[in-house]
C-alpha cells in the first residue's frame, strides 16, 4: 500500500465508479487492483466519510494557509502605502459629502486594519478547526469497537494517531456520519470577511479615481474603453469587487446546508460542497491576487488632492479664524454672524456660478477679521486640521502590523523571491 500512494489508475477508477455509481468504493477498487494483499482489508470498519471528510478539511486547512500568506503580502504591501503618505492630508468624507480632513494614509489603515482583523481571525480558524477523525457509520466508532474486541482504550489510541499524522491539534467530541457542516459555515465565514474587506477597498478605490485623487495601476498600451479612448476605467478594482461579491454569497449556501442535514446526515450537501468550497477558496484567491497587484501599483496625485482639499478648506477653518479673533479681542456673536454671512455668500457661488471658493478672500478684504490678515494663510494648512493622523498611521502600524509581518518575514521573502511557501 505505502509503495502504490501515488500510483492511481485512473482509468480504472472512472471505469469503476461508472459501474458502482460510488466515487470512494471506485478508488478502493482501484487500489486494491494494485495492492492484491490489502485488497481484503482495505477500507475495513471506515466509511466513505472517513476518506472524504477528513480529506477536505486537509485540504481546507492548507488552502487557509495559501490563504494567510497572500494576505501578509498585501498587508506589508498596504503598510508600505500608510507609511509613505501618512501625511498627506485629504478630504475626508462622511455620507459621501465632505467632512475633516484625514490622510492619505490613514484612509489606507481603516482597509489595512480590516484585512489584519480577518488575518487574526483566519488563524483562529487555522488552529482550531477540529478534525473529524476515526468515528465509523453514524459516529458511534462501532465497526472499530468490534473491529478491536471491545477495547476502548485500542479505538481512542487509533483516532489520536490518525489525528497526529494529519496534523491537528483535536478532533470534534461527537459526529454522525460527517463533521458537522457548521465548520464548513466559520471556514466560509472567515473567506467571506476576506472578501467583504477587499470589496470595501476596492470600492474606495474606485470612488477616488473617479475624483482622479488615486488610481490603480494602467498599462501604457492598456485600453480603457472600446468606445471612448480617453477613458482610464478602475476595471482591477471591478474584478475584485466582482469576485468578491461571488466569494460573499456563497456563505449563504454554507448556513443552508448546515441547517438542513438530517439526524446523523443526508447526501444533499456532497455535490453542493464540491462547487461551493473549491469556489470559494479559488474565488478568495483571485480577489488577494488583483488586491495584491492593485495595492502595489498605486498612483496618487497629489495636486488634486489638495486642490479638493483647498476648496472645502476654509469653511473648516472658520472655527480658527472666530478662535483667533476672538482672542484678539473681537466679539464672538458678531464675527460668528459675519462669517455665516460670507460663507453662505461663498457657497452660493461655488454651486450657482460653479466658480472657486472665495471665502478667504472675502475675510481678507472684511476689517472686522484684520485680527488675522496677516497669518491666515498658516491658519489654513491643511496640516493644521488632520489630527493625530499621522501619529496614528504610525502607532498602527508600529503596535499591531509590524508584529504580524516580523513573524511572517520567511512568508514574505519566499513570496517576493517567487516560491510560495505556506
Amino acid at each position: 500500500m505505502r509503495a502504490n500512494l501515488h500510483n492511481i489508475n485512473y482509468e480504472y477508477a472512472d471505469m469503476m465508479e461508472k459501474k458502482l455509481r460510488h466515487d470512494v468504493m471506485a478508488h478502493i477498487h482501484a487500489f486494491g487492483e494494485l495492492c492484491p494483499k490489502a485488497r481484503p482489508v482495505i477500507h475495513l470498519g471506515a466509511t466513505s466519510c472517513f476518506v472524504v471528510d477528513n480529506t477536505e478539511q486537509i485540504q481546507m486547512v492548507q488552502a487557509m494557509k495559501v490563504v494567510r500568506t497572500k494576505m501578509v503580502v498585501l498587508m506589508s504591501r498596504l503598510s508600505q502605502f500608510a507609511q509613505e503618505y501618512k501625511d498627506m492630508p485629504t478630504l475626508g468624507f462622511t455620507h459621501f459629502q465632505p467632512a475633516q480632513l484625514v490622510t492619505v494614509g490613514k484612509r489606507a489603515c481603516l482597509w489595512l486594519q480590516d484585512f489584519m482583523l480577518d488575518f487574526h481571525r483566519l488563524n483562529r480558524e487555522i488552529d482550531d478547526i477540529p478534525l473529524r477523525g476515526v468515528k465509523g457509520t453514524t459516529g458511534t466508532q462501532a465497526s472499530f469497537l468490534e473491529l478491536f474486541e471491545g477495547d476502548h482504550e485500542k479505538v481512542l489510541k487509533l483516532n489520536k494517531l490518525v489525528l497526529d499524522h494529519l496534523g491537528f491539534k483535536k478532533f470534534i467530541g461527537v459526529s454522525g456520519q460527517t463533521y458537522t457542516r457548521k465548520l464548513d459555515f466559520f471556514v466560509l465565514s472567515v473567506i467571506s470577511g476576506i472578501a467583504q474587506s477587499a470589496h470595501k477597498m476596492a470600492t474606495d478605490i474606485r470612488l477616488l479615481a473617479n475624483m482622479k485623487e488615486i488610481e490603480e495601476p494602467f498599462e501604457k498600451n492598456q485600453v480603457g474603453s472600446s468606445a471612448m479612448a480617453y477613458k482610464r476605467n478602475p476595471m482591477r478594482s471591478e474584478r475584485i469587487c466582482s469576485l468578491a461579491r461571488f466569494v460573499m454569497s456563497l456563505l449563504d449556501n454554507a448556513s443552508m446546508t448546515h441547517s438542513t442535514q438530517w439526524l446523523e446526515r443526508t447526501l444533499d450537501d456532497s455535490a453542493n460542497r464540491r462547487l461551493v468550497l473549491a469556489e470559494a477558496f479559488l474565488g478568495i484567491d483571485s480577489v488577494l491576487n488583483i488586491s495584491i497587484n492593485v495595492v502595489t501599483g498605486l498612483h496618487v496625485w497629489p495636486q488634486v488632492i489638495r486642490s479638493r482639499v483647498m476648496a472645502e478648506l476654509p469653511f473648516m477653518a472658520t472655527e480658527n479664524i472666530l478662535m483667533d479673533c476672538v482672542k484678539a479681542g473681537g466679539d464672538r456673536q458678531n464675527l460668528h454672524e459675519l462669517i455665516r454671512e460670507h460663507s453662505m455668500a461663498a457657497g452660493h457661488r461655488v454651486k450657482s456660478e460653479g466658480a472657486h471658493n472665495d471665502l478667504l478672500e472675502r475675510i481678507k478684504n472684511d476689517p472686522n477679521f484684520e485680527a488675522v490678515h496677516a497669518h491666515l494663510d498658516d491658519l489654513i494648512d491643511p496640516k493644521n486640521f488632520v489630527g493625530r493622523a499621522p501619529e496614528q498611521v504610525t502607532e498602527f502600524l508600529r503596535d499591531e502590523i509590524l508584529p504580524i509581518l516580523e513573524t511572517n518575514a520567511a512568508v514574505l521573502s519566499s513570496y517576493e523571491e517567487g516560491n510560495l511557501k505556506v
